[in-house]
């Protein structure tokens, strides 16, 4: 399970191309939202506008097949206890799935 860090996930999205056409990209936000919260284990899933714009670039009816995002999830402490965020970026093309771990350093 995922635990705080970033996280690089190739979703695929090409399961929406098998319902109507009209409203492909809103199924593929809502597939997107859906996979980050079930592999992530968060309370909350937020998209930026990158990912976003990368799905509807192409209109409505025609979304991309998969998406190659980066996923950083933060632990937040609130009166009522704890929640996990995950906020979803487009993830470089050099980046390869999995945990995206920086290395070297001073």
């Amino acid at each position: 399970m995922p635990g705080e860090g970033k996280w690089v996930y190739i979703i695929p999205l090409r399961r929406v191309y098998w319902g109507r056409r009209s409203n492909r990209a809103d199924r593929a936000v809502r597939l997107l939202r859906a996979f980050v919260k079930r592999h992530t284990k968060a309370d909350e899933v937020v998209i930026l506008n990158d990912v976003n714009n990368l799905v509807w670039e192409r209109g409505r009816e025609k979304p991309p097949a998969r998406v190659k995002v980066l996923v950083d999830i933060k632990e937040e402490k609130g009166e009522e206890g704890s929640r996990k965020i995950a906020l979803v970026r487009l993830a470089s093309e050099k980046f390869k799935p999995g945990r995206l771990e920086v290395r070297g350093g001073a």
